[in-house]
């Protein structure tokens, strides 16, 4: 499905600062953001076909394993989809006109759309650039990074909170997270073994893991919000103060926590069934009476107890535990 104009020009807007995080526009030799509306926005149909289409031969753009692959298959392959290598040649063209660009990367699944610049650069102006493809990135399964496969991870805190972020590393697989720490850190090669020599030795520990978290997070979203996601984690558990949490970072980290509607004066056993935390009022009440009821990493002794509005952080959440780590969290009627 296409996206709107409007829809695509406000992600236009954003990438650049998302990618400011990590390259600098600063200085000598400063990172530039361009859109490639800027020269095929005026683009005619017929300028496109006579100037740049006959540049192009049918049977090379069938041959290329990704349409070759799409033609073959119940799907089949748009006009659009199949136009696009033209257009990315352009685009490659442009930016070597405009910005003096002779060298495109990108993943290896593009090695066939990156060509198409390489040979257009060359018939039109006779100059000679070059292109770079690297590996995608998957996990131990065979699946890629990305919103088709499930699982995104997205750079964007409206898509994805800090606190989600830093649970989808923490929560890496042990065959990936030595080789994430590669890719994804500035990790030192005897940091990294020593965290590889954790993952055989002390795997339950998941330092390996800990350490890819905090340092991913702290490069996309910065020193402060990591500290506020490692508070936020350990207070879930007993290990800090849930009311020191600020709202925001409160919400992401029980957003996928089982949940239960509450009110002020809801009895404490009502909100651990509704949360799904037992199964009935009587496991409830043994919960309590055997000391494995927690609201808020406060235990729970008075099995008729309720929850008081002084419980609700925020006026809005409270945090139930039963033992030492199923959560569950209970929210305010009429907040969603």
């Amino acid at each position: 499905m296409l996206n709107t104009k409007d829809v695509v020009a406000e992600w236009t807007e954003r990438l650049r600062g998302q990618v400011s995080r990590f390259l600098d526009f600063e200085g000598d030799n400063p990172a530039q953001v361009v859109n490639n509306l800027d020269w095929t926005g005026d683009l005619t149909t017929i300028d496109f076909l006579r100037e740049m289409g006959k540049h192009y031969r049918l049977g090379t753009m069938l041959a290329k394993d990704t349409v070759a692959r799409r033609l073959n298959s119940e799907q089949g392959i748009s006009f659009t989809e199949f136009s696009y290598q033209i257009l990315q040649g352009i685009d490659f063209r442009e930016l070597y006109l405009r910005h003096g660009c002779t060298l495109q990367t990108g993943g290896n699944d593009q090695w066939g759309n990156l060509l198409s610049g390489v040979e257009l650069i060359r018939k039109t102006e006779g100059a000679s650039v070059h292109v770079l493809t690297t590996p995608l990135i998957t996990k131990a399964d065979g699946t890629k990074f990305g919103k088709t496969e499930g699982g995104a991870v997205w750079l964007d805190a409206d898509m994805m909170s800090p606190y989600a972020f830093y649970q989808f590393w923490v929560n890496a697989d042990d065959a990936d997270v030595v080789r994430f720490l590669k890719i994804f850190t500035f990790r030192t090669r005897d940091e990294i073994e020593a965290l590889e020599a954790a993952v055989r030795e002390r795997p339950g520990a998941r330092e390996a893991q800990r350490a890819l978290a905090a340092d991913v997070t702290t490069l996309v979203h910065g020193a402060a919000a990591t500290d506020a996601v490692i508070a936020a984690s350990q207070a879930l558990f007993g290990r800090g103060d849930l009311e020191g949490l600020d709202e925001a970072t409160l919400a992401a980290s029980v957003a996928e926590l089982p949940r239960a509607d509450v009110a002020a004066g809801t009895p404490v056993v009502d909100a651990l069934v509704s949360s799904g935390l037992v199964a009935s009022k009587g496991a409830a009440r043994r919960a309590v009476a055997e000391g494995g009821a927690y609201v808020n990493n406060v235990k729970v002794t008075d099995p008729e107890g309720t929850l008081g509005a002084d419980q609700l952080l925020h006026g809005r959440f409270a945090v139930l535990r039963r033992g030492k780590r199923t959560l569950g969290v209970a929210v305010a009627e009429g907040v969603r």
